[in-house]
């Protein structure tokens, strides 16, 4: 392996410990109570080493936010793509929402993120391009999804602002109740009838 290669491994692992540190830092402390050098000591770093791969907590912040959204696109591509077509609108709800984590550590470090980008205009509007992008990943793949169930949606744009207020609003009621079956069985049907809103074709 030359030189280049053995450094460019060693930043990339370098990186990853430091994300996944700040990971653990930001869901104990509060991201707006978390400190670099809290996280150099968690990932066995110097502030040298994060400050070689980072501006900022923000900066960090984002790229986990990034490599989360990637993971969870090619599970989402994966799953539609690998398994058979959906029959019916309830059965492709029911595989889009298998791949989309509702994590509690993860809520926690992105809600106090955002409160903290709330303060924020750039960074707001950084957040909100991000989101923007997912957004326009995600839903060619649930159109295609939702076609094979026989349906056609009316407005893309509604239809994933409001699937992004439902994840949220329910992702509280489950991490809050989560063995209650009714509570995820409702989260599901509330994506069902939310999908029907914004869409046409098969009922």
């Amino acid at each position: 392996m030359s030189e280049t290669k053995r450094v460019t491994k060693r930043r990339g692992e370098t990186r990853q410990r430091l994300l996944d540190a700040a990971l653990e830092v930001f869901a104990e402390q509060g991201f707006g109570a978390s400190t670099v050098e809290q996280v150099c000591e968690r990932a066995g770093y110097t502030r040298g080493a994060f400050y070689s791969n980072f501006v900022s907590l923000d900066e960090l912040f984002l790229a986990m936010w990034e490599q989360r959204s990637e993971r969870m696109l090619s599970d989402l591509r994966d799953e539609l793509t690998d398994a058979p077509e959906a029959s019916s609108l309830e059965a492709a709800i029911e595989r889009v929402l298998a791949v989309i984590p509702v994590d509690d550590t993860w809520f926690r470090v992105t809600a106090e993120f955002t409160a903290h980008a709330l303060r924020n205009p750039a960074l707001r509007r950084v957040v909100a391009a991000r989101e923007e992008a997912i957004l326009a990943t995600i839903m060619p793949i649930l159109e295609s999804a939702l076609s094979a169930a026989g349906l056609r949606i009316t407005d893309r744009r509604a239809l994933g602002m409001a699937l992004v207020a439902v994840h949220d609003g329910t992702a509280v009621q489950c991490l809050i109740e989560p063995d209650d079956k009714a509570v995820w069985a409702a989260r599901q049907q509330l994506f069902v009838n939310v999908v029907r809103a914004y869409s046409e074709g098969a009922t």
